[in-house]
């Protein structure tokens, strides 16, 4: 990676931190200045627009759930348990590290007009693999006809997200991941299949608070 693109990514990362817990994309360029010690000439040269800073961070968190979804394919043999553990681990991060829910602006067309060209293409590019990453899911695991069960999901996940995100619903209560579970089963059509019991996300949340634990004091 060139020190153009680390400097990028760091003003990412900055931008993700300033975020934290906010409910609009209340931060601009200019902020990033303070933020980050970095020169506005330097910051305006990364982002032509106010447009290009949103589509930024909109990539870094779809890089961020491919990434996860490479790493529950690897983990996760089965289908079915792959893709609701997958969409429970997206809902946690975002709850227990207070991310700004990408949501809420993009996918947008008249953002995405107005950002420069690469940032465009490179937005459609990682929303299409993530969209073909949940649509291989569903294949996987059966499909249903009668219904674009991928937009299904998509669509419902992107409400899901924002209400429970201003709903200030708690990281750590498998009750939530339980009824998440249980609506994606539904949309897919597969109202047959035994969705994992409170019990499995009680270990799950275990699991995944000992997992940050360990990322929050290393030694």
């Amino acid at each position: 990676m060139s020190s153009w693109d680390q400097r990028g990514k760091y003003l990412v990362d900055v931008s993700q931190r300033c975020l934290k817990g906010h409910k609009t994309f209340d931060l601009c360029r200019s902020h990033l200045v303070q933020a980050s010690q970095i020169s506005k000439g330097t910051i305006y040269n990364h982002f032509n627009s106010e447009a290009d800073l949103i589509v930024a961070v909109g990539c870094d968190q779809l890089e961020r759930w491919l990434i996860q979804a490479r790493k529950d394919s690897e983990v996760y043999l089965d289908p079915y348990t792959r893709f609701i553990y997958h969409h429970c681990q997206r809902l946690y991060s975002i709850l227990s590290e207070k991310m700004f829910v990408i949501e809420r602006v993009l996918p947008n067309d008249d953002i995405l007009s107005k950002s420069s060209d690469a940032f465009q293409e490179k937005f459609k590019t990682l929303a299409a693999a993530y969209y073909h990453w949940n649509a291989d899911a569903i294949k996987e695991i059966g499909e249903i006809n009668g219904f674009d069960r991928v937009e299904l999901v998509i669509q419902y996940l992107r409400g899901a997200l924002i209400n429970i995100d201003d709903a200030q619903k708690q990281y750590d209560a498998p009750e939530l991941y339980h009824q998440l579970s249980y609506a994606l089963t539904q949309l897919i059509g597969h109202s047959n299949k035994r969705i994992p019991a409170l019990k499995d996300f009680k270990t799950w949340l275990l699991t995944q608070g000992q997992s940050r634990n360990a990322q929050v004091n290393p030694n």
